[in-house]
């Protein structure tokens, strides 16, 4: 069944609440550049509609006294008219009202806020499902907690849009944070994707817009002693603009064509209705836009803000450029890395001048004299098969009294990048190699990603090495670290490695192989892959005795045709002994670097830490496991991991229950951060929560993350190879903070590019038909995970085929009944109650109310009962696409 009238869109385009009762008859407000008020009735003076901000020092003095707090600002990607910023004490977000309460800041940034007094408080009332009283937080799961080292160019995605939108979630893929490359599924500041139709499906398309879950203090809330409160507040000054102030949207002309402004500005509609609409002047426009404003319609075009006063509405911005067609791969994608803030240009010619001259290019003499020389070692690295960016190899020799030598040997990118240099200063600029579903932007020239630095098979490479001697156990009885020299005999894939892990007795044709140098064989190889995973295995049953968390969620990967670039398929990626024997020497090495450079500077050296889940979100979610009789064990990573894995069986359903409750389990998570040690005074701070350790830091990726780079260089001074770093403590705390900055940046265009191709895969193959589970159940729409895709998507009852649906709370827990038109006329109605948490047991039911999926979303399209849990509904899936996910130990 097709649908003609389908249009992928970034983001469902309307007006948000908070601004629709602000804006004048002709629908528009006042032009920031528009002198005169065309009320009369101001006298000159337009009225403020926003607060001005207080200055620098009132807020310097509040933040110390503690009457204002600061933190980054998060924009409900559902309910834009909703922000949040964390509580400095960990409990319940506090909640930022409208567009007027924001004060003009934008999704992420850094925000100075008030406490409103008590009475203008949030107010959650027990018979509403508070689900949401913590905003959408987006996929913060640290790397380490997801599973890292898988495929880098596989991405995940995470789509939510207030329209009928595709939820995915995918993280690139460090294991540090326990989730298995996965983050929350709930994106916070992430551009959407969504195959929408006339905007049908939107939360408040059709129904009157009400305030269930968001309502604000009345005198009889506060006489209602059951009621909970949430601190309320308004933003007060902007302290960093951490939004690009970048958006792609579509233009339009102003709706009164007899006004002033009519002739001097067209009004952008950004995709992202978190972004504020925007006047730009119609001099940026292309010449025929206002005699020919249809032909536009579905043109993309990036405008930048450039201010936005107090009495105007909409923003005033500089249109940047027309991107091409909108649902268009490359069109879409140049929009999202500019909304990033990526940078895509081609490196300067004074940053190339940096490289090496005169190619081929080979290692200098007096190198060698410097360096352990590891040539005639096997060495041999595994990473995706379409890698290019290759930073680590792995050794493994065995030792007269049994025990092993293990090598972990990364790229020394340091050697070749200058301290000081254009090339220091634009990789520290980018921070990170950004890998989209069809293409890397890198951080370094491609000569040094893809040739100098990548240790390419049967070429000598430079090196900085981690050698241990290990028992079979994978006990530590020594550990080296030094600058070296390598050549890798071959380039595994993780399909060759795999191969060779459940084959251990069979010799593996050479065919199966890739090329091997002659100095060594096959059965070498196969051989350290094997005693390689037998430790690996050692060590990861260590790590997770000791404590650790991986919280593993489904991720997708995308078959793209070789001519098009368009997405032909998808799959979910297999996450294999393979991948975890890299993971685990890569965590190894990056725990050894940590306490080496922290030994060695105290107060210098770049760590990274993963602090403990949110501790009102942890509470809310210990308590749904209660009501629905979930032995699951919150008091520490550890026992969360013992739990997810001892409490559900291996029947497909349990692993249905399971997989929805990791997605769960990830939404309390905090995102893991790269920090200066001497800005932390207690060294309490500095444990990473899901690896369970007290000092990590990232070593193993130089070539795509600038962190590394910097973490090499401490290590050459802690070793004697360079001069101590001189910069103070702040300094690189500030360049830590960009790291940070930037990586969450990469995070998000990751998933919106997932979900880009996610989009275009369903829209062009669908409809596609999928068993889901639900998450939860909201008034009005209802969440569900889409098992085979771990695509988490929100369904909205006004765009269902439903005769009627009713919203309740039974005890604790939200029930929504659905209510569906039969698909025989002659037949009764389909009543379906939907209990909210998606951890009970899933059903397949009938009768099986009309199969045709809804146009722009999973459609539910089957029935079922009421279930001491959730139920478990087939899902017409309207055309979508798959994605792919990336790698980081």
């Amino acid at each position: 069944m097709s649908h003609p009238d389908y249009r992928l869109n970034l983001r469902s385009l309307g007006t948000p609440r908070g601004v629709s009762s602000l804006v004048g008859p002709h629908g528009v407000g006042a032009s920031p550049g528009d002198k005169k008020s065309k009320n009369k009735n101001t006298r000159g003076k337009k009225k403020s509609i926003f607060e001005t901000y207080m200055s620098k020092e009132d807020v310097s003095e509040g933040l110390k006294r503690g009457t204002l707090i600061q933190g980054v600002l998060r924009i409900n990607p559902k309910k834009f008219h909703e922000a949040f910023i964390p509580s400095p004490d960990g409990d319940r977000d506090i909640f930022i009202d409208g567009v007027v309460a924001r004060n003009r800041a934008l999704n992420g940034d850094l925000v100075v806020v008030k406490l409103l007094p008590e009475e203008q408080w949030k107010v959650i009332k027990p018979e509403s499902n508070d689900k949401e009283t913590e905003g959408a937080y987006e996929s913060d799961l640290p790397e380490e907690l997801c599973g890292s080292h898988l495929l880098q160019q596989s991405l995940k995605a995470c789509n939510d849009s207030p329209d009928v939108i595709i939820e995915a979630q995918f993280d690139d893929s460090d294991s540090e944070d326990g989730h298995g490359n996965t983050p929350n599924s709930l994106v916070d500041g992430v551009k959407k994707l969504s195959v929408c139709v006339h905007e049908k499906g939107e939360e408040g398309a059709g129904a009157p817009v009400t305030k269930d879950e968001n309502t604000l203090m009345s005198q009889d809330a506060r006489a209602s002693p059951e009621k909970s409160l949430q601190r309320s507040a308004k933003v007060v000054y902007i302290l960093e603009k951490k939004h690009s102030r970048a958006a792609t949207g579509f233009l339009k002309l102003l709706a009164d064509k007899n006004s002033e402004l009519f002739r001097k500005y067209a009004l952008f509609s950004p995709s992202d209705h978190r972004v504020p609409r925007i006047y730009v002047p119609l001099k940026d426009c292309p010449q025929d836009f206002v005699t020919r404003p249809k032909d536009y319609a579905n043109t993309l075009f990036i405008c930048r803000i450039v201010d936005w006063k107090e009495d105007s509405n909409f923003a005033l911005g500089q249109l940047a450029k027309s991107l091409g067609q909108a649902g268009e791969i490359e069109p879409e994608t140049e929009g999202i890395l500019t909304e990033y803030g990526v940078d895509f240009s081609d490196f300067p010619s004074e940053v190339l001048e940096c490289l090496p001259h005169g190619l081929p290019w080979t290692i200098p003499p007096e190198e060698f004299r410097k360096r352990r020389d590891l040539r005639k070692d096997c060495i041999f690295t595994i990473d995706p098969s379409t890698a290019r960016d290759l930073d680590d190899a792995l050794s493994c020799k065995s030792l007269a009294d049994g025990n092993f030598e293990v090598g972990v040997h990364i790229a020394d990118v340091s050697y070749f990048v200058p301290e000081g240099s254009s090339l220091d200063s634009v990789a520290a600029e980018r921070a990170t190699s950004v890998y989209l579903v069809q293409k890397v932007v890198p951080m370094l020239p491609r000569l040094l990603c893809e040739e100098l630095c990548s240790l390419n098979p049967m070429t000598d490479k430079l090196t900085f090495s981690v050698i241990w001697t290990l028992t079979p156990r994978g006990k530590i009885l020594s550990e080296w670290f030094g600058r070296t020299v390598i050549r890798s005999c071959t380039k595994l894939s993780y399909e060759h490695a795999q191969s060779m892990i459940e084959s251990p007795t069979r010799k593996i044709p050479e065919k199966e192989l890739p090329p091997i140098s002659p100095e060594h064989s096959g059965e070498e190889v196969h051989r350290a892959v094997l005693t390689l995973h037998g430790i690996a295995k050692e060590l990861r049953k260590q790590r997770f005795a000791d404590g650790a968390l991986r919280l593993d969620q489904l991720k997708l990967a995308f078959t793209l045709d070789r001519e098009t670039g368009l997405p032909q398929g998808c799959h979910i990626y297999e996450y294999r002994d393979s991948n975890k024997l890299v993971e685990e020497f890569m965590l190894l090495a990056n725990m050894a670097v940590a306490r080496e450079i922290h030994r060695a500077f105290p107060e210098r050296a770049l760590l990274r830490r993963h602090p403990p889940p949110q501790t009102k979100m942890l509470n809310d979610l210990m308590e749904f496991c209660e009501q629905l009789g979930l032995p699951m064990d919150f008091s520490s990573a550890g026992a969360l991991n013992k739990s997810l894995t001892e409490t559900f069986g291996d029947d497909k359903y349990s692993l249905a229950r399971k997989e929805v409750l990791t997605n769960m389990c990830s939404r309390p998570m905090q995102m893991a951060l790269y920090f200066c040690a001497g800005t932390l005074r207690d060294p309490a701070q500095f444990r990473h929560y899901a690896l369970n350790v007290p000092l990590y830091t990232h070593f193993t990726s130089p070539i795509r993350r600038f962190a590394d780079v910097m973490v090499h260089r401490l290590l050459a001074a802690a070793l004697g190879y360079r001069e101590p770093p001189d910069m103070e403590p702040n300094v690189l705390q500030k360049r830590a903070d960009h790291c940070n900055d930037r990586r969450m940046a990469s995070k998000r265009v990751q998933e919106l590019s997932t979900g880009l191709f996610f989009a275009i895969l369903v829209k062009e193959s669908g409809p596609l038909e999928s068993e889901a589970m639900v998450l939860g159940v909201l008034n009005q729409a209802f969440d569900v995970l889409v098992l085979r895709y771990g695509v988490q998507k929100r369904i909205y009852c006004n765009a269902l085929p439903l005769r009627s649906h009713h919203f309740q709370k039974v005890g604790k827990k939200p029930e929504l009944t659905l209510v569906w038109e039969p698909e025989d006329l002659e037949q009764e109605p389909v009543q379906q109650v939907r209990p909210g948490g998606g951890v009970g047991v899933p059903e397949r039911l009938c009768p099986r109310p009309p199969p045709h999926p809804v146009p722009g979303l999973l459609g539910v399209s089957g029935a079922a009962t009421k279930a001491s849990g959730s139920a478990s509904p087939l899902l017409g899936c309207s055309k979508k696409k798959p994605q792919r996910t990336s790698p980081d130990p």
